[in-house]
């Protein structure tokens, strides 16, 4: 299946956002495409009335669209199990053009980093006579054959008969804990047996007879015999012990795949090294990230509705990949790499482009797809009653309505008398409910509209109002926070503003204005107020 694209409306969505999301991800898919629908804010009531009236799930939540490690492509699976050799370690290193590689146990938990450094360490450490491995390691290290075993897993010092017989014996003593390298000496391979040393280790195809080799047994002493002279087993063998040995970088900085590639650069920047690996929450290990990795990165592909505004989209939309941009508002500040495809209408709701894609495409809508597209278009045009309205919106209306099975204007005073209600609202949920980002030059300025009937409830706060609105202001260093009360009844809209924005708002309007005034015909934020605020600002 191909890659998945995410389609989202603006933050702090309205209910034309959520529904062209929820619309145009069920047309792609319908068309071969992989999307997904999300929400950038919580949904408001009236938004959440449409979706249960028409049955349709909420959008899942979409926190950025920034890079993450997931994004990257590190070198998955690149692990050693703790089990495996030196040997192949090293091998595998090698092979791979690697400077280290991440080792785990045998359920993948992560236990540590081995590095070329380590490896080097190890070599030249004069405690290299410890072995710890297990007797098939051995085996395929020194290409041996199997002449005795009795233990699975080998663990104990190297030792080599160099001296004489006699002086071995005088000068060595042997124990259980000892790994003897020996040729055809039968007298040193009686006494070796006799002590019951945990491996003895015929180099050169040594022989033992059969005597002895009863013996061997009687006592579990291990046997394997190989080609190689001692020398080359003495140091062969080390490379056969576990690779759990020579882990030495413990707890080196490792990375979740949900982190963000800006962090990782950021942390990189102080510690310099050249490998991560890359594990999940339960520490298991997926991987090892290189640092030129970083470069080969696939951007999270995204499809913008209901806006194009830079400030309005998600956190990181300048490291995703835009596809395509499908909005009724003004140009604004969204750029790509590349051509895409930006459908852009003086219509009054996302939803009626998204209706004519339909159209063009000739794919069927399903009733609950049309009561999504509805209530878009009914909600963005306060059924159909917004300067904004066009005759492409009522055609759409008509037919939307006849294939989602209801009366368009009783369920549309319906869907907005669900978003007008005050009831457990805060101050800063009817500010944020539908509140949008723009800017103007260097300046930025915020817009929230509210529906409701009740004005008489917000102005008994006013001065509370106020006092949200100049800490969202100060806090954002925004010149501009607006909130417009719309009373679709009275066709009209209550303006409170911060108080430094009072010379700005005295522009827009050309008059000295209050807290509180009302402006007639003012019902669309997007003709009525924008273009407005706009012209004062330049």
């Amino acid at each position: 299946m191909s890659k998945k694209t995410f389609i989202f409306g603006h933050k702090k969505p309205d209910t034309d956002s959520i529904t062209a999301s929820i619309s145009l991800s069920y047309l792609k898919n319908q068309l071969g495409d992989n999307t997904e629908a999300r929400a950038l804010g919580s949904l408001n009531k009236e938004t959440k009335y449409a979706l249960k009236y028409f049955g349709v799930k909420e959008p899942k939540y979409l926190n950025d669209v920034k890079l993450q490690l997931k994004d990257i492509n590190y070198h998955k699976d690149f692990i050693l199990k703790d089990t495996e050799t030196i040997y192949e370690g090293y091998k595998y290193m090698i092979k791979e053009g690697l400077t280290g590689v991440p080792i785990v146990k045998e359920d993948n938990d992560f236990v540590g980093l081995l590095t070329m450094k380590d490896l080097s360490r190890s070599f030249l450490s004069s405690h290299d006579n410890d072995i710890y491995t297990s007797y098939d390691n051995i085996l395929k290290v020194l290409n041996g054959s199997e002449v005795a075993r009795f233990d699975d897993e080998i663990k104990g010092k190297l030792l080599v008969s160099a001296y004489s017989t006699e002086s071995f014996k005088e000068k060595v003593s042997l124990d259980k804990e000892i790994i003897l390298i020996v040729g055809d000496r039968q007298d040193i391979i009686e006494y070796a047996i006799n002590e019951e040393v945990q491996m003895i280790l015929l180099a050169g195809n040594g022989n033992i007879n059969d005597e002895l080799l009863k013996k061997a047994k009687e006592n579990k002493v291990n046997i394997i015999r190989t080609e190689y002279d001692s020398f080359h087993i003495s140091k062969l063998i080390s490379l056969s012990s576990y690779l759990k040995t020579m882990v030495c970088s413990y707890n080196p900085t490792s990375f979740e795949q949900t982190e963000y590639i800006d962090n990782i650069l950021d942390i990189n920047n102080k510690l310099r090294h050249t490998n991560y690996p890359v594990v999940d929450k339960d520490n298991k290990c997926l991987g090892l990230l290189r640092i030129t990795d970083l470069s080969d990165k696939t951007p999270k592909q995204v499809i913008l509705v209901d806006h194009n505004e830079k400030v309005q989209s998600a956190d990181g939309i300048e490291q995703a990949k835009v596809l395509e941009i499908i909005d009724h508002h003004n140009i604004g500040s969204v750029t790509t790499d590349s051509p895409i495809n930006f459908r852009n209408m003086a219509v009054g709701s996302t939803c009626t482009i998204i209706y004519t894609l339909f159209k063009e495409k000739e794919v069927e809508i399903p009733k609950e797809i049309a009561g999504m597209m509805l209530s878009g278009i009914l909600s963005d045009t306060l059924i159909l009653k917004s300067p904004t309205a066009t005759s492409l919106d009522r055609e759409a209306v008509s037919e939307l309505s006849v294939i989602a099975g209801v009366d368009y204007e009783v369920y549309g005073l319906d869907l907005l008398k669900a978003g007008t209600s005050l009831d457990g609202m805060s101050i800063e949920d009817v500010l944020y409910n539908d509140y949008k980002l723009y800017t103007v030059g260097e300046k930025t300025f915020g817009v929230g509209q509210f529906f409701t009937m009740n004005f008489d409830e917000i102005k008994s706060k006013m001065n509370d109002y106020i006092k949200v609105l100049d800490e969202v202001s100060e806090a954002n260093n925004y010149s501009l926070v607006a909130l417009y009360v719309t009373d679709i009844i009275k066709n009209g809209s209550y303006v409170i503003y911060n108080t430094k924005g009072q010379d700005i708002m005295n522009q827009t309007y050309d008059k000295e204005m209050n807290e509180g005034d009302f402006i007639e015909k003012c019902v669309s934020r997007k003709k009525n107020v924008i273009p407005l605020i706009m012209d004062a600002f330049e």
